[in-house]
């Protein structure tokens, strides 16, 4: 991943802020050459910077208002194949490799209790699997935000 500077980290508050800004608003707001900005959020994109998906659709918005974590123990020797047959069920959301006694930590969503139920049976059948926990999330009470990170980085600056 490539160095973000001042100008890249603006740009990027600018999209925090609102994502489906346009990229000739962004230029008209910060002062600078539309191709500037293109060339930028396309740098941007191509190092890895950015999510390969620009808009963070709410599960609730799909009848998944259930979310949970699940931590997951595995068998050593199956562990691409877990991870193949995890990013097949569409209510794994992320997946990540932890440090410390979990192998994998998953968001999860469901519809509702029971389908979360049946999620953690999706999950807990695929290969190399060996034990599941889970806790449930109540409410959201920090969105997913970086707009801290890009004004720590502006004031560095």
């Amino acid at each position: 991943m490539s160095e973000i500077d001042v100008t890249d980290r603006r740009i990027l508050r600018e999209l925090d802020t609102d994502a489906r800004m346009p990229t000739a608003m962004i230029a008209q707001r910060l002062g600078l050459a539309r191709g500037t900005v293109q060339a930028r959020l396309e740098k941007l994109a191509s190092s890895g910077a950015l999510r390969p998906h620009g808009s963070r659709v709410r599960p609730a918005a799909l009848g998944r208002p259930v979310g949970a974590s699940m931590q997951l123990e595995l068998d050593q020797h199956k562990i691409s194949e877990a991870v193949e047959a995890l990013a097949k069920i569409p209510e794994v959301l992320e997946c990540f490799a932890p440090a410390g006694e979990t192998d994998l930590l998953l968001r999860v969503v469901a519809k509702d209790p029971d389908d979360l139920y049946r999620v953690s049976e999706v999950i807990r059948l695929c290969p190399g699997i060996r034990r599941t926990s889970m806790s449930l999330f109540l409410r959201e009470v920090i969105p997913y935000r970086v707009t801290g990170l890009l004004e720590e980085g502006l004031s560095d600056a």
